[in-house]
């Protein structure tokens, strides 16, 4: 087994003490809301109902109660009184057990004997969140090492520009969304790619085809949306539909996009690398070989990846007996719009990576 290097042992110290006091903190940090919160102590199943809804189905309504300690507030350290109601299939509600944090409103106090009693808000997710985060973390710097440690360098800094860009929008809504989420496509790829692969013509390659295959897609998907004056598609956005629209096909389709980039790029500059006498017309196959191979898995990953936050939605049409056709309509219409146009930006993508990687492959040669 190999040893660790001085580097290595710090880090991981450094993220298991990051770990623990990051842990430590979101389990501690009720001073930091304004909202009440409260630790369930004790529930206690009180009352069950069949019910019918609206579309004449059976269901089930539960009646708890529930004994809370509140966190923070003035009322820090008093006992909360709270009565919640959920359905068999939780859809929109939820069953509280004891050691949840739960967020409260406090209603009123009763002078008698100064109970406090109030409503509940929802789950504190926070600490369950960050668990998820730091699994994440570790599985990527264990596996990947030092470009798994860059990697999450990189998705950290990009979580902030898009937060950054969100909010120039937010404060200057005359700026086009479309113009801001363009502007921060160039940001997003320069930081994930050199970040990553560090600064070499590999990565420029792969930078150039992210860009030309992503605004490329985007020009194919407005162009549609300018024919058909987004008739039967964009009604179920809000206003600037089409603005709103784009953006999100930008931000949605950089990453399968970027993978494709740098997938192209790497394996081609890897043939280079092991027979530099190989051919332009060699490596042109082997990149369109290669484009086959990812092209299929690449767009049913982004398809799944659209199509899965749907599923909620289907099955709640479908269980309360909708129309299969209003269904689809209703929920899978945007989403297989998203899925087209990233397939359109992963199929560009695959002749414009080679034909960049070609062309820096040609400066590396002229220099040799």
């Amino acid at each position: 087994m190999k040893k660790l290097t001085k580097k290595q042992f710090y880090l991981y110290i450094f993220l298991i003490l990051s770990f623990v006091i990051s842990i430590t903190f979101v389990n501690n940090n009720y001073s930091f809301y304004e909202q009440p919160i409260a630790e369930v102590i004790e529930t206690e199943l009180i009352d069950t109902t069949e019910i019918n809804d609206m579309y004449g189905n059976e269901d089930i309504l539960y009646s708890q109660r529930i004994i809370a300690i509140l966190k923070n507030s003035d009322s820090k350290g008093k006992l909360i009184y709270l009565t919640n109601e959920y359905s068999l299939s939780k859809a929109y509600d939820n069953e509280y057990q004891a050691g949840q944090k739960i967020f409260v409103s406090i209603d009123q106090v009763k002078v008698e004997n100064q109970e406090l009693t109030g409503t509940i808000k929802e789950f504190k997710r926070d600490t369950y969140v960050l668990i998820a985060a730091w699994i994440f973390i570790f599985a990527l710097i264990i596996i990947g090492k030092k470009q798994g440690f860059f990697s999450v360098i990189s998705l950290a800094v990009n979580a902030i520009l898009l937060s950054y860009t969100l909010d120039i929008y937010i404060n200057h809504p005359e700026i086009s969304l479309v113009l801001i989420c363009g502007a921060s496509i160039f940001l997003f790829t320069c930081t994930s790619l050199l970040l990553v692969n560090g600064f070499n013509e590999k990565t420029y390659s792969a930078i150039i085809a992210t860009i030309l295959g992503t605004f490329s897609s985007l020009f194919i998907a407005y162009s549609v949306i300018w024919i058909t004056s987004g008739n039967g598609l964009l009604q179920f956005l809000s206003s600037p539909y089409q603005m709103v629209f784009m953006a999100g096909l930008f931000i949605g389709s950089l990453g399968a996009v970027m993978d494709i980039a740098i997938t192209m790029s790497s394996s081609l500059f890897s043939l280079y690398e092991k027979n530099n006498h190989i051919t332009l017309k060699a490596l042109r196959t082997s990149g369109r070989e290669i484009g086959k191979d990812i092209m299929g898995t690449m767009t049913n990953i982004l398809f799944f990846i659209y199509i899965s936050g749907s599923i909620p939605f289907l099955l709640l049409y479908l269980k309360n007996d909708s129309l299969l056709g209003f269904t689809l309509s209703m929920n899978l219409s945007l989403e297989l719009y998203r899925a087209l146009a990233g397939g359109i930006g992963i199929v560009l993508t695959i002749p414009i990576g080679i034909y960049t990687t070609i062309f820096f492959i040609n400066r590396k040669k002229a220099r040799l």
